[in-house]
């Protein structure tokens, strides 16, 4: 990989790491506030919408950076990858427009409505307005998710005269089987993120004795949800995402497994250090032939290794692949457990009165962030060093106008305007934390 490549890639991928903070949460988040404007709504109780206001305004705080922070993508499309984008304009710039379309205009307009309108619209005409910003919130990430999934997988195009891409079948393009399986999955991820952020602030508010009403509800929201969510996010959501790796980018499985030799029974590694240079994996503790099965179905399916692919074709940084798949696969097991362990205890009416699991959960919101980024590493280093898979590669993407040192400068800029974003979006998150919920009508 060239030097201009890797600040290219570097800048592209701070930026989006940066930016997916704030969707996963705002996604995840949306279905609570429904949840809630339905249930004050049949029941006419006050406490349902007084969660509904207070996390709407987190929301909507969240959606703020996220736009802010999104912005910068856009543009680096023409800026570091303007071949790329000559290249695949026609294909990928309408789902683009279109996610646009639901962010910028239904999303953003809906959501001045949700925080500003309730006395004036009314509580069943407000209810509604909650329905359309997380129609338009999961709109506008199915639209970003097919485009990713075409360039995991292209599908619903065509070959132009001049050897760009065209948009042969807009049907085809948006009903791409990597696309729907990649959806679901993420968005159960995004709904992992909303219910441990609920319950981190439920434990909280439970810890200091204040807003005990209201934390009850979230603690329910949050350890409920996240069990249903940490269990569909692993089966059946990742494990299908996981075949449509080993079926079409097998070479990507490999890497994520360390890998290095073909055969049947393939074992699943728990633990162990890659070795590219001597193409082995050090130190391992595998499940035998679990691999096989969960990759084709049987215990005696045979699982290629990287030794059966040109070099040229290994996923250019196996490593940190390797890692970020563990990772993820790692903290979404952990999720799993504390999440039953939670439910148990409030089953058993015991949760709120357990300091020490009420610590975990309120310490526990960040790993969440931590799995979703992990995941976009895998998806995206496993795809390289394709940025169409099969048809294009990274290295033929970047613009031949921006220099190099242009991009370093730039990369620095975002570090530190991010950096200074990000601490005001903690201080007002936290401000709205610390006054907690309110009594209070828009």
């Amino acid at each position: 990989m060239s030097d201009a490549a890797f600040w290219h890639r570097l800048q592209f991928g701070f930026t989006a790491t940066y930016h997916y903070l704030f969707p996963q949460l705002t996604m995840g988040l949306v279905w609570f506030i429904v949840f809630w404007k339905w249930r004050a709504l049949r029941t006419g109780q006050e406490r349902y919408a007084q969660a509904a206001r207070f996390w709407a305004r987190i929301f909507a705080l969240s959606f703020a950076m996220g736009v802010v922070s999104g912005l910068p993508m856009e543009f680096q499309f023409g800026t570091d990858w303007g071949l790329f984008t000559t290249y695949s304009g026609g294909v990928i710039g309408q789902p683009l427009a279109m996610e646009g379309m639901f962010s910028f205009f239904l999303e953003s307009a809906l959501i001045g409505v949700l925080i500003f309108g309730e006395e004036r619209l009314g509580p069943r005409k407000h209810f509604l307005a909650a329905v359309g910003v997380a129609i338009g919130s999961w709109l506008s990430a199915y639209f970003i998710l097919v485009t990713n999934a075409f360039m995991q997988h292209p599908a619903g195009y065509s070959m132009a005269v001049d050897g760009s891409l065209q948009l042969a079948s807009l049907s085809a393009f948006l009903r791409n089987p990597w696309a729907w399986i990649e959806f679901a999955h993420n968005q159960v991820a995004a709904l992992i993120t909303g219910a441990f952020v609920l319950a981190a602030g439920g434990a909280f508010y439970t810890l200091r004795k204040v807003h005990l009403e209201q934390a009850r509800l979230y603690l329910q929201a949050g350890t409920a949800v996240g069990l249903v969510t940490s269990v569909l996010v692993a089966f059946p959501t990742g494990d299908l995402q996981a075949k449509m790796v080993a079926h079409h980018q097998t070479v990507s499985l490999a890497a994520m497994e360390g890998r290095f030799e073909n055969g049947p029974k393939a074992n699943l590694v728990l633990i162990g250090q890659p070795n590219v240079r001597e193409r082995r994996l050090d130190n391992p503790i595998e499940l035998p032939g679990a691999l096989s099965i969960l990759a084709y179905g049987t215990y005696h399916s045979d699982v290629a290794g990287l030794d059966a692919f040109p070099v040229e074709v290994w996923p250019d940084n196996i490593e940190l692949l390797y890692y970020a798949f563990h990772i993820m696969a790692g903290l979404g097991t952990i999720f799993i457990a504390l999440m039953a362990l939670a439910n148990l205890q409030r089953w058993r009416g015991k949760l709120e009165t357990s300091r020490s699991l009420l610590w975990i959960l309120m310490l526990a919101f960040p790993f969440p962030f931590i799995a979703n980024s992990a995941g976009w590493l895998t998806a995206e280093l496993g795809r390289q060093p394709w940025m169409v898979y099969g048809l294009f590669r990274t290295n033929q993407g970047l613009s031949d106008v921006v220099s190099q040192g242009s991009t370093v400068f730039t990369l620095i800029g975002f570090m530190g305007l991010y950096f200074v974003l990000g601490l005001a979006y903690l201080y007002l998150v936290g401000n709205e934390v610390v006054h907690g919920p309110k009594v209070t009508h828009g």
